[in-house]
């Protein structure tokens, strides 16, 4: 029987959509989350600091979604953060679904990710749907990371459900259990972009069950196909930055899984440099970076919207191993 006490159709699901000018994808988004045959409680958007019309959209909207609107940019990993932190204090949900403006789930898409949950024989932490690109192929951008190393039953249950185990989730629609994010503690908001996902389902997944679900089907809306890795430009900066907090700050992973990503990471960062030696100066300001500071709190992320700080700060009790330095 399955360990879940709330059943799929009992369970309070608040959306989480962190935008920034990109009114017209948020607004097929806010379609798409309206049409779910499993309703929402809430759909949450965090507006960081759009200027092409957003705020007018949000408000005007029929879907009715409650906004905060951010003073600065802080990039996906602070909206995640805030969006999050307003989740859990306003509505006290079962399950959070976090995604890009630029996702566009699939009618059954979250009823598929509930089934799942209410049917799964182990207690679920987070569960991740198949995104697509919009030719239908499965986007490389957000493929989640199977579990090396899952338990056999783990294994057997993942199977069961027609998934497979993961280790880590990508934003574009993941269902995270509210419960665990309490436990665990929200994303880094100082990551801006990439790898704030990575480090954060890796730490609600290191002792927690994780699936992915190819049944929840969402689109991915992206301008192009492929890796956003592939030709970062400046934003190489935070790559680099960014997975060596993961790596060395973070509690996220295992010793012998850092050991694993790392030479990935390393690897996947050499065949950049070679392709595009521009990388370089970004790259090594990101190193430097990742050397001399932690990651922020969130008063100094949010030093423009300190009521935003008091409200992530109500939640993270717990104490921050991952900002001592390694070095």
């Amino acid at each position: 029987m399955p360990l879940q006490t709330v059943s799929q159709r009992d369970s309070t699901v608040v959306a989480v959509v962190v935008t920034y000018n990109r009114r017209e994808l948020l607004k097929q988004c806010l379609a798409a989350l309206a049409s779910q045959t499993q309703p929402l409680s809430a759909i949450v958007v965090v507006d960081n600091a759009s200027t092409d019309g957003t705020a007018g959209l949000l408000a005007d909207h029929p879907v009715h979604p409650e906004a905060l609107y951010l003073s600065e940019n802080v990039g996906g990993a602070g909206g995640f953060a805030a969006g999050m932190a307003y989740a859990l204090t306003h509505h006290d949900p079962d399950w959070i679904w976090v995604m890009d403006d630029d996702t566009i789930p699939r009618a059954d898409a979250l009823e598929a990710l509930l089934s799942a949950a209410s049917d799964s024989a182990l207690p679920l932490s987070v569960l991740s749907s198949r995104a697509v690109w919009t030719d239908g192929r499965d986007h490389p951008m957000n493929r989640p990371r199977t579990r090396m190393r899952a338990r056999t039953r783990e294994a057997a249950n993942a199977s069961r459900l027609g998934g497979r185990p993961i280790r880590t989730a990508s934003y574009v629609s993941a269902l995270l259990r509210a419960s665990d994010v309490r436990l665990q503690g929200l994303p880094m908001a100082d990551y801006f972009i990439w790898s704030d996902d990575f480090e954060h389902t890796g730490r609600l997944l290191r002792n927690g069950f994780g699936l992915h679900v190819p049944a929840s089907v969402v689109e991915h809306r992206t301008k192009a196909f492929g890796n956003a890795q592939e030709s970062p430009g400046n934003r190489f900066y935070f790559d680099v930055r960014n997975r060596l907090w993961v790596l060395f700050r973070s509690r996220s992973f295992r010793v012998w899984e850092r050991v694993i990503y790392g030479s990935k990471t390393c690897l996947g960062w050499i065949q950049q440099l070679l392709k595009h030696p521009g990388l370089l100066r970004p790259g090594a300001k990101g190193l430097w970076h990742a050397i001399i500071a932690a990651p922020r709190g969130s008063d100094a992320v949010f030093a423009a919207d300190p009521s935003v700080a008091h409200l992530i700060n109500d939640l993270e009790v717990l104490p921050r191993p991952w900002q001592k330095s390694p070095f």
